[in-house]
């Protein structure tokens, strides 16, 4: 494929060069010329205005006259070829960081979230009857929990991994038969969330807030987690989360009697007890509550009411010797809303202004957009395979082709859409059928080697016949087609 014509202008020829350069970078991770030719083939494929991304849709595309062989290699390429995901992703991350700035002095955030794919029947690995954003509702599809790198400028999926779920992780038959690593074990989804995390610190990416919805936030451990790590957070939580308000906290350990192990567990009493960030909210006097307005990457400001107290969290406290530091409640409660419709838990300082806190927790919308286009643009929901392998090295792939679009955005502003990438799509020779459309069978003259079908009665076509080469060896004969 020829990705570059000469009818291009010179701002279109240094983006052609520069994906050509970018391609090359991330090309050293996967090996032998063979593969990164198949990387730049499917790169550039998921880049083109194609309605849908899977394997043959880009072999068509991308090489309409060969579209067979093409279609061969890449699909070997995506679903078998042993190339590693960490270390092309590394690749990429290498590319976009440099161009995000991250040594400047404004806050670099790292997103937690999950996507769900909808997907038909049981053998496609991961599959199973879960909750799922795109549909909103719980459905039959597969979901994977990824990590994105955000500024105020970009952001980027430096994470991806898909969840499986306890059915299929327990499930000998199936995993094998989706080539599922031995190493895979089942992880809940904050547990695999806070595994990339940690990942991503070890090999020296800067983060400096972590944040997440509920699904991740109220679980204790997790927080916990991201705090171990060094960094600070502003994640969501449930209604249900109990907390320690101002002025209240648990008891001190019970005195000692002089005998035994000296007591040194916090306690509760009957009249000592934390409340649920809800009754906490609704008990919040009027004046709590002050109409806060943030961007939200569009040209319409954004508000809504918000209360932000300080409290600490209760979990597991019973069994602790300390209890633990305060931290922000932060609450959402529009007006016209019968009750709050989010809570938020944040360990940013303790003199950080509302309007701050909000502008932070608000950054996670950052990910949906990151999702939106790598589905509508790049087809990470378009993978037809169903193996372990093949999920993982099209979701990469994806990204990948992300990545140069967000590194252009940083490079040439926000404008660059994906179609100042590439060149037009080539048109389809008039002899393409797409796979499972009917399609005329070629016409076959006196050709019939299966002695089994000699007495078939059959109509044959004089005209257009295949040529055919005889040959044999010691009295035996044999037909091949050419």
């Amino acid at each position: 494929m020829v990705f570059i014509t000469a009818e291009l202008g010179d701002a279109e020829m240094e983006r052609s060069e520069e994906f050509m350069r970018y391609i090359e970078h991330i090309g050293a991770a996967v090996g032998r010329a063979g593969r990164r030719a198949s990387l730049k083939s499917y790169c550039q494929g998921l880049m083109l205005p194609l309605k849908r991304k899977s394997v043959e849709p880009l072999a068509a595309s991308i090489d309409p006259l060969h579209v067979s062989s093409l279609h061969q290699s890449l699909n070997h390429f995506v679903a078998q070829s042993p190339w590693s995901d960490t270390a092309v992703l590394d690749r990429v991350n290498d590319w976009v960081l440099a161009r995000m700035n991250l040594a400047g002095s404004a806050p670099v955030f790292w997103i937690a979230d999950d996507t769900g794919m909808p997907k038909q029947g049981t053998h496609s690995v991961g599959v199973a009857r879960q909750y799922c954003g795109q549909l909103g509702k719980t459905d039959n599809c597969q979901v994977a929990v990824s990590l994105s790198i955000a500024t105020e400028a970009a952001s980027l999926p430096i994470k991806y991994r898909l969840y499986l779920p306890e059915s299929w992780a327990s499930d000998m038959a199936r995993r094998k038969g989706a080539g599922v690593p031995d190493d895979i074990v089942f992880a809940t989804k904050p547990e695999i969330s806070l595994a990339q995390m940690t990942a991503a610190k070890a090999a020296g990416i800067h983060g400096d807030i972590a944040l997440a919805d509920a699904g991740y936030g109220d679980d204790t451990g997790y927080r916990d987690g991201i705090t171990a790590l060094g960094m600070r957070y502003a994640v969501g939580i449930k209604t249900g989360t109990k907390v320690w308000t101002s002025g209240s906290e648990p008891l001190p350990a019970k005195p000692w009697s002089g005998q035994g192990r000296k007591p040194t567990r916090l306690r509760r009493g009957p009249d000592n007890q934390p409340v649920s960030v809800k009754t906490l909210a609704l008990s919040l006097p009027a004046s709590a509550w002050r109409k806060t307005t943030w961007r939200e990457g569009t040209n319409t400001a954004l508000s809504s009411r918000f209360a932000a107290v300080r409290v600490r969290a209760a979990h597991g406290d019973i069994h602790a010797t300390e209890q633990r530091a305060e931290e922000w409640l932060l609450i959402e409660w529009p007006k016209g809303e019968a009750e709050p419709i989010k809570y938020f838990m944040s360990t940013l300082p303790a003199d950080t202004t509302r309007k701050a806190l909000v502008n932070v927790v608000k950054m996670r919308w950052r990910i949906e957009r990151d999702y939106q286009e790598l589905k509508q643009e790049f087809g990470l929901d378009n993978f037809e395979g169903r193996n372990w392998r093949g999920f993982h090295h099209h979701a990469t792939l994806c990204i990948a082709a992300y990545g140069f679009l967000v590194g252009e955005r940083l490079v040439h502003g926000g404008s660059v859409k994906k179609n100042d990438c590439v060149r037009e799509k080539p048109a389809l020779p008039e002899s393409y059928t797409p796979r499972g459309a009917s399609s005329t069978t070629a016409p076959r003259g006196g050709l019939d080697c299966n002695p089994a079908l000699g007495d078939r009665s059959r109509v044959r076509s004089a005209t257009d016949s295949v040529p055919l080469l005889r040959t044999g060896s010691k009295g035996k004969a044999a037909c091949l087609t050419q």
